[in-house]
């Protein structure tokens, strides 16, 4: 170890002289106490240090430690269902440690559990070769999911020594005989976290991810390994949609980090989290989820490192060849925490204070995400979804951490603060925000569900672009200047909107709708669209549609709260739209032969 000596501490950026023999992105111990800090910028001897924990005591003279390695984390069982910091601490263990509810500086604690024994199952024989990315052996680390343990990158040659039995992470488990000679592994990998994990290729991603949430999945879905934005004001509830992802997305693996939001919000996945089933799976959402919690209380630097510990875990995972989702709530505190760390090493501002290398820091965490074919012989397939949250002050998405995130997603969930003062959750504007993947996601679901999605998509959408323009006559003539058909279009925009695309997340069946329920719920609309237009060119008048129809629109406006087992209910419906429009048409005295 290289060590030097404070020469200034300014909030969470201490300098250090006699650092010489170090390197940008080295750990070091800051302090008697020992901070974690890491270095980001080297004058000649003097480093630049990033302290990860509260500075405050600390005094010019004390000695500064590097490791000699960078920001790594470990990847290994036991990672699954845990609570880490910003910088992996697991949060349980450090309060057992610690006896404190709070952050103790200069504790350190190991990422993975050291004594626990996990069973390790075999998949490959003494003589075989392997190549970094191949699967030596498996632990089922949770009921639901199987931790697979991979030759580290840059190893390749043959198996000397493997045996299947309990072993801690610690324990050697295998042994490759490599161009250095024979070389030993344990079931852990370090991994540093700033850069990327290495795979074959990426493919383009044209597999929806399912969320659940209607108006995602019919007008704004994104792709297993495609990148989406949340931005929007405050109260507007981009929290509440990510938690939604988070317990009901189809993917294998949730890496959920709290990067400097209020500390009840984890609180609330804390609660809820352990109690919610995974419909694909039965078991609890826990057991495929990991959370990285750096809220707005913990220290600032921390939230900058914390993004890339989520992303790195995600990528870990990726490899084995799962189907991984990230939420990062919220990225605009991640920019806070790089603005401020700018400040004070008095770098030369961009836009309004941040510093000029924003756009490429989202760039780089955005551009790992995706749909790769994973190192290794077995060409195995994994995906990393990239879902961030954006704050924009005010909800004004001209700031900068909106825009150059948009440069980079293909997805724009902007949330409305007028929906959402009215109640309509998820409060997504489905007039300014929009989805890249549309026509792949598309022609998937046409052949998947043997019907015309794309197509319902479409017009769907054409009728609330519709009713925008007549509101701005209604407001100006009132309601009763429209022609029928135009007063039919605001009816069939209502339903769509109140009935298809508003939902109770706090509702048990309305929480999550699967493709096909979505499909019949907008095959329902559009049938009672269709008839009532029928209607109307058969001489049926307005009011009468409405009037002879109220029972038949409550039957549409509950379809939401019927349950996936039920759905047959739904196809009954169809056949009572149908003859309730045929009445109506009876009464006014003509047949639809007529």
């Amino acid at each position: 170890m290289k060590t030097g000596k404070i020469i200034k501490v300014s909030g969470p950026l201490v300098m250090a002289s006699g650092m010489e023999d170090a390197n940008i992105q080295d750990i070091c111990k800051v302090g008697h106490i020992g901070l974690i800090g890491e270095i980001i910028e080297m004058r000649r001897d003097v480093a630049s240090i990033q302290v990860y924990e509260e500075t405050s005591g600390l005094g010019v003279g004390e000695p500064v430690q590097t490791t000699g390695e960078a920001l790594s984390v470990e990847l290994g069982p036991g990672i699954l269902s845990q609570m880490f910091d910003g910088i992996q601490r697991p949060l349980d263990a450090y309060q057992e440690a610690t006896q404190s509810d709070f952050l103790v500086r200069g504790v350190h604690v190991k990422p993975l559990n050291r004594q626990k024994k996990w069973a390790f199952q075999a998949k490959v024989s003494v003589g075989d070769a392997v190549i970094s990315g191949d699967i030596v052996g498996t632990v089922q680390e949770t009921a639901v999911v199987e931790h697979r343990i991979m030759v580290p990158f840059g190893i390749k040659g043959i198996i000397t020594s493997i045996e299947s039995g309990e072993y801690s992470v610690d324990d050697i488990v295998y042994t490759i005989r490599t161009e250095k000679g024979i070389e030993s592994f344990s079931l852990i990998q370090k991994w540093p976290v700033r850069r990327g994990r290495p795979f074959q290729y990426k493919l383009n991603p044209k597999e929806p991810m399912l969320t659940g949430q209607r108006v995602i999945d019919t007008f704004f879905p994104v792709t297993k390994g495609g990148g989406a934005a949340v931005p929007g004001p405050f109260g507007a509830g981009k929290t509440v949609v990510q938690h939604q992802i988070a317990k009901w997305a189809d993917v294998d693996i949730v890496v959920y980090v709290g990067c400097g939001e209020r500390g009840n919000e984890m609180t609330d996945v804390l609660n809820e989290f352990p109690e919610l089933i995974d419909p694909n799976t039965g078991k609890s959402i826990m057991e495929r989820t990991i959370l990285i919690a750096n809220t707005s209380n913990m220290p600032v630097a921390a939230r900058e490192a914390s993004i890339y510990t989520g992303i790195t875990i995600a990528e870990y995972f990726r490899d084995m060849g799962y189907n991984v989702a990230i939420m990062a709530d919220s990225t605009s505190r991640w920019a806070e925490a790089l603005r401020e760390m700018s400040g004070r090493l008095e770098e030369m501002p961009g836009d309004e204070g941040y510093p000029a290398y924003l756009g490429s820091r989202i760039a780089e965490y955005y551009e790992r995400a995706g749909k790769v074919v994973t190192l290794g012989t077995q060409q195995r397939q994994g995906s990393v979804t990239a879902i961030g949250a954006v704050s924009p002050p005010g909800g004004d998405i001209s700031e900068p951490v909106t825009q150059n995130t948009l440069r980079i997603v293909k997805v724009f969930w902007g949330l409305d603060a007028l929906l959402a003062q009215k109640r309509h959750f998820p409060s997504m504007n489905w007039l300014t925000s929009y989805s890249l993947y549309v026509n792949e996601i598309g022609e998937y679901l046409d052949n998947k569900l043997q019907t015309n999605w794309s197509q319902k998509v479409s017009h769907a959408m054409k009728i609330l672009q519709e009713e925008s323009e007549l509101e701005e006559i209604v407001r100006l003539v009132g309601l009763d200047s429209l022609a029928e058909k135009d007063k039919l279009t605001m009816v069939i925009a209502r339903m769509l909107r109140e009935d298809y695309l508003q939902q109770n997340a706090f509702d048990k069946v309305d929480t999550f709708t699967s493709y096909r329920k979505q499909n019949l719920m907008l095959e329902l609309i559009f049938l009672f669209e269709q008839e009532a237009r029928q209607a109307l060119t058969l001489g049926a008048y307005y009011n009468e549609i409405l009037s002879g129809t109220i029972h038949v629109r409550d039957r549409i406006a509950r379809s939401k709260y019927v349950a996936e087992k039920d759905l047959k209910q739904l196809e009954l419906l169809k056949d009572t739209i149908q003859e309730t429009m045929k009445d109506i048409i009876a009464k006014g005295g003509m047949t639809s032969h007529d």
